[in-house]
């Protein structure tokens, strides 16, 4: 019989043959899931023999990944800003390069000296919540709001609030964009919807075969939600507010664009780590 630690390595090898981008990543997750183990328990029952009902969970577990199901599809969580997230069918798994709207977001408010003030956050599209949540774990003081056009989408936000235990600090609001809404606000943050339709086809399977339609479809040129984010951002702003996106690869120029042509100004821009435009930040004006 095979050990905790035979079939990790089995795993892992059958994800590395497979071209898999994190194998053994992957093989630790799965393995620990069907386990209900963490990182540490696995490493402390290394040793342990596999029972046959674990190998066959496994084995379960692994097909639904050698077939291009995400992990954090399988195992229904993925972590965000250092939280765990619930996520299901009806939202995006959030990504590491979204954690670059949270960066700029705060590094802005830090820049103002506001960290500590009674803030008034929204999150336009908000999806599982992560960007929203994730604010609110850095500022105690704030509260927020999200919103979305997915009934089933605002249920999982609204779990992870509770799960969090930020959800005396957030509501979540049916709507599109903001359209829900009256300003004003400190700080509107969003992940929108940045894939021309043409190109949602050409995703890697992960995405274009798991995530929801609707969460990256952003028109024929990809900037649609963002015309109608510009719209509304005059109204939804405070004096001091900061409005800030994140943004695909290369549509930095046409996103600035399209907030200026909405009677914005651009007030910084933040890159991730390949060094790529991926959030940008805006503001009302000055008189």
């Amino acid at each position: 019989m095979s050990s905790i630690a035979d079939a990790r390595r089995a795993l892992a090898a059958q994800f590395r043959n497979a071209g898999l981008d994190s194998p053994e990543l992957d093989a630790r997750i799965l393995l620990g899931h069907a386990l209900g183990m963490d990182h540490t328990a696995l490493v402390a029952a290394a040793t342990q023999p596999l029972a046959a009902s674990a190998t066959a969970a496994i084995a379960g577990l692994a097909a639904r990944r050698l077939a291009g199901e995400p992990v954090a599809r399988i195992v229904g969580a993925k972590e965000f800003w250092g939280l765990s997230f619930i996520v299901t069918p009806a939202v995006l798994v959030p990504r590491p390069e979204t954690e670059t709207v949270v960066e700029l977001a705060l590094a802005l408010i830090d820049r103002q000296g506001r960290r500590a003030l009674a803030l008034r956050i929204a999150d336009l599209g908000t999806g599982s919540g992560a960007i929203l949540l994730a604010l609110l774990s850095e500022l105690p003081n704030a509260r927020g709001v999200g919103t979305d056009i997915d009934p089933q989408a605002l249920a999982v936000a609204r779990r992870n609030a509770e799960a969090l235990g930020l959800a005396a600090r957030a509501r979540f609001l049916g709507g599109d964009y903001a359209s829900a809404l009256q300003g004003p606000f400190d700080l509107v943050v969003s992940n929108p919807p940045y894939v021309a339709r043409r190109e949602i086809e050409g995703l890697a399977p992960e995405v274009c075969d798991h995530d929801p339609p609707h969460a990256l479809d952003g028109g024929t040129d990809g900037l649609a939600a963002y015309r109608a984010i510009a719209a509304d951002a005059p109204r939804l702003l405070g004096p001091d507010g900061r409005l800030v996106v994140e943004i695909g690869a290369g549509q930095e120029r046409e996103v600035e664009r399209t907030l200026i042509q909405g009677g914005l100004a651009i007030a910084a821009v933040r890159h991730d780590l390949l060094g790529l435009a991926r959030a940008i930040a805006a503001a009302r004006p000055a008189a």
